[in-house]
């Protein structure tokens, strides 16, 4: 019997190129948000992971860091506790033109500027391009956000702020 032919696999998310350097820390200008971030992957259920600790924000590592050429950098955060409201919760109010920054782990910064707020409704969120990975670089910073459904254990939304880079 012939042999099967080998066909090359290429993973579905592609390690970030290591010219672009990794984010450090966030932060939103005029607001409590001043977060680490550390890169993060995918949980089993397919959903973006995120810190577990509410110091941090998780950069989704398998999309665009920030400062490539094209696509969205992902970084997300705890909006809360049990017990206290966090500074990312702050986000929904954050005006247009706020100026958001990214330090990265080689020092250098880069200045966003924000475009806007959306709440999504998480059922819906993968239609929303959050992820993208080609087309205009923006920042996207995600939480929380909606009602809280006890039934779920889990808000029914995502407040997600969407920047443009400053030159």
């Amino acid at each position: 019997s012939a042999a099967s032919p080998a066909i090359p696999v290429r993973p579905a998310t592609p390690e970030t190129p290591v010219s672009t350097p990794m984010p450090v820390r966030i932060q939103v200008e005029g607001t409590g948000i001043d977060l680490e971030v550390v890169p993060v992957g995918v949980e089993d259920n397919g959903a973006m992971t995120l810190p577990d600790n509410h110091y941090q924000a998780g950069w989704y590592r398998y999309g665009p860091a920030p400062g490539a050429d094209e696509g969205s950098t992902v970084l997300a955060a705890h909006v809360d506790s049990r017990t206290e409201q966090l500074p990312i919760a702050g986000l929904k109010d954050v005006d247009t033109g706020t100026i958001i920054t990214v330090t990265r782990e080689d020092g250098s910064i880069l200045r966003y500027a924000t475009e806007g707020i959306q709440n999504i409704a998480k059922t819906s969120l993968d239609g929303h391009r959050l992820f993208d990975r080609t087309g205009e670089p923006r920042l996207k910073l995600v939480t929380c956000g909606g009602k809280w459904l006890e039934s779920r254990d889990d808000y029914e939304d995502n407040v997600v702020l969407t920047a443009a880079p400053v030159s």
